[in-house]
């Protein structure tokens, strides 16, 4: 095992679990790790306490003229459960057949440190980075980044950057060097649904009133038309339609057919909003899911009761031109319109976050692709992701630079769920990478 493979295990060992208030230990102890990590690197440190995780900045010594890239990452993991699930330990890194499992190796810990080992990789052949480099690793990513638009907006002038790297996405393929430069932004809410005050019998009373369960399953029922398009009123009003080179583009990427989808997922067939691929409705489509549903027994046998209540979560991804306090009020009121009679309703709102969007083309996002050409040994394939990296679009506009998504993670490496694992081969060359993209970046 390489030098650099020990140091990642070290640091995938730290369960660092930042929704988990008996791991807040793990969580600082994992901090201070990589405080010392930055420092023997030469690098100037420092932890910055907030009122949850703590975050850590380094950076080399600036040099007036050069260019300035602030790269970040976070060292905070989701929890394992179930862990009967898991083929080994959760926080015993091992390789198996070309991967490192472990919670952590792809989000985000196994991404961010390649940038880190490509930086001391350079510092110790050339002496000195070749432009002004600002980590920023913090703790609670995996809980919304609550702290850290303050602490951005504290420390805004002496995180001044240019530009942002970020590896804490994905490739579409092995071997497939992969650019981000979207994200889709998300909403969520919270439904209660409320009838008798309390469970009843549902021989003596069902029939006579209204069932929270059956109402609440027509409310789900009436966000989408049978063919998957969004019922909401207003919803596609804002949304900004794709560029004709982007849906042609697209169909070009390597992993992205309906077929390849489908054998990711290991669902029967696609459905989505008519008059797009699946890829399309993935990258830059919006939607409405249903994230958790539940009411009455649920244990072993029958039980005939009419509940009392009934509840479900919503999520909501967004694409640019959507604004996810309006979009949440459209789902607020698409609900209670369509409300049935006998019972009443909570709607508590929850996180949000904002689309992000830039250009590829840009000559920054002409340097990424340069570097990752040159690790990869191939182009890249542009891409907007999936999923939502909310403190992205707040980076944006607190510190007035776009970010470099340059994604690691292949699309079966379980992030969040039981046996997550990360590609030994993109590790390796993730290094290389972070080095070419530093030099890459300098020339502009």
């Amino acid at each position: 095992m390489t030098s650099e493979l020990e140091r990642l295990f070290e640091h995938l060992r730290f369960p660092s679990i930042s929704t988990d208030s008996r791991h807040v230990a793990d969580v600082r102890a994992n901090a201070e790790w990589l405080q010392g990590q930055f420092e023997e690197m030469g690098l100037q440190t420092e932890l910055h306490e907030t009122p949850g995780h703590p975050v850590i900045v380094a950076r080399n010594e600036r040099v007036e003229g050069r260019g300035t890239v602030l790269i970040y990452g976070h060292y905070d993991v989701q929890p394992v459960d179930p862990i009967e699930l898991w083929d080994s330990p959760p926080f015993e890194p091992e390789v198996r057949d070309g991967r490192i499992w472990g919670r952590g190796g792809a989000d985000n810990k196994g991404q961010h440190f390649v940038h880190m080992l490509g930086a001391e990789k350079t510092l110790k052949e050339e002496g000195e980075l070749p432009l002004n480099v600002i980590f920023l690793i913090e703790g609670e990513e995996e809980i919304g980044s609550p702290n850290l638009v303050p602490f951005l907006n504290m420390h805004k002038d002496d995180l001044a950057c240019d530009i942002i790297a970020v590896s804490d996405t994905g490739m579409v393929a092995p071997g497939v060097p992969t650019l981000g430069y979207g994200l889709r932004g998300i909403t969520c809410l919270e439904v209660m649904v409320k009838g008798p005050s309390g469970d009843l019998h549902s021989g003596v009373y069902g029939g006579c009133v209204a069932n929270p369960a059956t109402a609440a399953a027509r409310m789900v029922a009436s966000l989408h038309q049978d063919d998957g398009k969004i019922a909401v009123e207003g919803f596609y009003d804002d949304v900004i339609p794709l560029e004709h080179w982007e849906r042609e583009m697209w169909t070009k990427v390597p992993g992205t057919a309906d077929e390849d989808f489908l054998k990711t997922t290991g669902s029967p067939e696609p459905f989505g909003e008519p008059g797009y691929t699946m890829a399309e409705r993935l990258w830059a489509r919006p939607t409405i899911e249903i994230n958790g549903f539940g009411s009455g027994y649920q244990g072993e046998g029958s039980k005939t009761v009419l509940p009392a209540e009934a509840m479900f979560k919503l999520s909501c991804r967004l694409v640019p031109g959507q604004d996810p306090a309006k979009v949440q009020q459209q789902v607020e009121d698409h609900l209670r319109k369509n409300l049935p009679t006998g019972v009443t309703v909570e709607i508590h709102k929850g996180h949000s976050g904002k689309a992000y969007h830039n250009d590829p083309h840009s000559s920054y996002g002409k340097a990424a692709q340069r570097a990752l050409t040159t690790s990869f040994g191939r182009e890249p394939v542009l891409i907007r992701e999936g999923g939502s990296i909310p403190i992205i679009q707040d980076m944006k506009e607190i510190l007035g630079a776009d970010s470099l998504m340059l994604g690691l993670a292949l699309p079966d490496c379980q992030i969040h769920a039981p046996n997550e694992n990360y590609s030994v081969e993109n590790f390796q060359k993730g290094i290389e990478m972070s080095r070419e993209l530093l030099k890459e970046l300098s020339k502009i």
